[in-house]
């Protein structure tokens, strides 16, 4: 072990196109690093290294909260807590994939975008599984004699939402996992891939404060509590630093090992998910004499088995990228970093 070397940082002119990241100007690893080099990176000082560490200490932090859960009393007889595990699960899975892409992603430009496919689709599946407050069984009150039974919803909220509401969000989560997964573009989309991710699906991001807000209010008042307050103002900070690349846009160079837009994105995701988590519990807490009265709309079985096949969906996506990338030669523009008009005009020339 005291034989190893730290792995070389290299320039920005000194890595392949495919590599670079606006703003940051130095501290690049080899693009043809081992795996040993990326692991050994994770202890040196690069532009990557508060990327993983922001994300791998999260990860066991959301593992902790959800065997502390799982294994509280109580939790696996109350079917109102089992839907809480599709959150939980991805939870934990999105900030570990996460590490593991900006570990291994100088190993070489195919591996870098499989390591971002398998990124992205642990975060379609911790889209599917955020919470839906107002699909859920907590919104919606029994009807006795046509008369709407306000004593069966906490708080005297207005609990009947349209069933076009109650449905209209969660195709909506289900097109937003699926443009999540899909991010990574085959060949012969692989021009501008940044600006369509940010025309396509952040808007989406933001598409349940707008259901929340718009007409019909049924979010309930508790949505104002403090969790949610943080949790929303985290989702719109981490939409806001992805998308803009600040600060070292204004400064490039200045802020390649601490403090670009990536690593603030990290931990403002990690704090909006740890604050989602407590708005959830919260919610949970204040209706648990209620939600105990409710059926279930799917069993444990029924739970699991949407989630498997979510997983199973999104590995099919991931694979179906991948076969396209191995089989795409090596000269294609999405290894290389550049449009795929210049990739074409310079086959035609």
């Amino acid at each position: 072990m005291l034989s190893l070397k730290l792995p070389q940082l290299l320039q920005v002119h000194q890595v392949p196109r495919v590599f670079w990241e606006d703003g940051i100007m130095s501290g690049y690893r080899r693009p043809t690093s081992s795996a040993l080099d990326c692991v050994l990176s994770s202890f040196q000082m690069t532009n990557e290294t508060v990327n993983i560490w922001t994300h791998f200490l999260p990860t066991w932090y959301f593992l902790w909260r959800l065997l502390a859960l799982a294994g509280g009393p109580g939790f696996r007889a109350e079917p109102y807590h089992w839907p809480l595990l599709v959150f939980l699960l991805p939870a934990c899975l999105y900030p570990f994939a996460s590490c593991c892409a900006h570990t291994f992603s100088s190993m070489s430009p195919r591996a870098r975008h499989i390591c971002y496919f398998l990124d992205y689709g642990a975060l379609s599946l911790y889209s599917l599984g955020e919470p839906d407050r107002r699909g859920s069984a907590a919104s919606r009150s029994r009807s006795r004699g046509g008369t709407r039974d306000i004593g069966a919803c906490p708080s005297g909220l207005s609990c009947t939402p349209p069933p076009h509401r109650r449905l209209r969000l969660p195709l909506c989560r289900l097109l937003h996992a699926g443009l999540l997964a899909a991010r990574p573009p085959a060949p012969v989309l692989c021009a501008c891939r940044r600006t369509q991710l940010l025309l396509v699906h952040r808007p989406l991001l933001l598409l349940p404060l707008g259901l929340c807000w718009g007409r019909g209010h049924s979010c309930g008042q508790e949505a104002l509590s403090t969790s949610h307050g943080y949790h929303l103002f985290c989702a719109l900070l981490t939409g806001f630093l992805f998308a803009s690349h600040l600060p070292e846009r204004l400064a490039p160079g200045r802020f390649d090992y601490i403090g670009h837009s990536h690593q603030l994105f990290h931990i403002c995701a990690v704090l909006g998910t740890h604050f989602q988590l407590e708005a959830v519990l919260a919610d949970m807490g204040s209706r648990r004499a209620w939600l105990a009265t409710q059926e279930p709309a799917l069993g444990l079985a029924g739970t699991v088995a949407t989630l498997v096949l979510a997983v199973a969906g999104n590995l099919l996506i991931i694979a179906a990228f991948t076969a396209s990338l191995l089989r795409a030669p090596s000269t294609c523009p999405l290894l290389q970093g550049g449009p795929l008009e210049g990739g074409t005009q310079a086959k035609q020339q």
